[in-house]
């Protein structure tokens, strides 16, 4: 179902804005400075100002390229580049709250295509369009890197794992009713989009150490590797004397007991 044709507020273009306020330039500037201040060169520093003017605008405004430009000393055509080419930048307005379905291959058969086609109809809406109350922006999204948790939807880059298409409905619907959200792992809450682009931007909210950041599934090779006492192979020394890291995978003639080129081996270089 095509949904391109509704009237849509995340779907306008970027469009020319007026300049920042002396208080919120200020603040801006600030910031910007311990931006700046983290890395050796300037330039360095641009995709966490782009995270920064994000926070502000909710998106990346032709304002904000301009100040991004400024402040790292490019043009604003380079900075434009820059902001065009990841997609965690925004170049319209985007919602409150941004639900990414993945629909990449192991979540699109375990059930992330009938989420995403669920969703969007429910909302009315498709890929990167944004509802008329410009609360959420839906996003189909490659892979959300959750992949031991199939379906995964991120809200906001929190974790939503394990969904149907009835959760992720009764989610958006908790959004929309004003109503606080909470992953699956991570922060006990969900934070705006603008909150979180402040976090990305690298300025802390304290929330780091909320909830479970690995569950059951992510340590599951973890366990049985320390069930069978597998560990990681010791570093060796090279011909000139230098510790080198060596391979989990070795060949015949990397160790002795290997089995043949690309057999796993385990520190002590027997077969596993």
């Amino acid at each position: 179902m095509s949904h391109g044709d509704k009237p849509n507020y995340g779907s306008q273009p970027n469009v020319a804005t007026e300049p920042y306020t002396d208080e919120v330039l200020a603040q801006l500037r600030q910031d910007a400075a311990e931006v700046v201040a983290r890395y050796p060169q300037k330039r360095s520093a641009l995709l966490p100002l782009l995270h920064l003017v994000q926070s502000v605008d909710g998106y990346v405004s032709t304002r904000g390229i301009d100040f991004c430009a400024e402040t790292v000393g490019l043009t604003a055509a380079e900075v434009s580049g820059v902001a065009t080419f990841y997609t965690q930048y925004k170049r319209h307005p985007n919602g409150r709250y941004t639900v990414g379905v993945c629909t990449n291959t192991l979540c699109a058969i375990m059930g992330g295509d009938a989420i995403w086609d669920a969703v969007s109809d429910h909302l009315g809406i498709g890929h990167d369009e944004t509802t008329e109350d410009g609360l959420i922006t839906l996003e189909r999204v490659e892979c959300n890197a959750g992949c031991d948790y199939a379906p995964v939807v991120m809200t906001n880059w929190e974790f939503f794992d394990n969904q149907t298409p009835e959760s992720v409905i009764a989610m958006v619907d908790a959004i929309r009713a004003g109503q606080d959200i909470e992953p699956t792992r991570g922060a006990a809450k969900v934070a705006t989009f603008k909150e979180i682009s402040r976090v990305l931007a690298g300025f802390q909210d304290g929330r780091a150490a909320e909830g479970n950041t690995a569950g059951e599934a992510t340590l599951r090779g973890l366990r049985y590797a320390q069930g069978k006492n597998w560990s990681s192979p010791a570093p060796r020394q090279d011909t000139g004397g230098e510790a080198t890291a060596r391979s989990v995978m070795v060949t015949s003639t990397d160790a002795p007991g290997g089995t043949g080129p690309g057999t796993s081996a385990g520190a002590d270089g027997k077969a596993l």
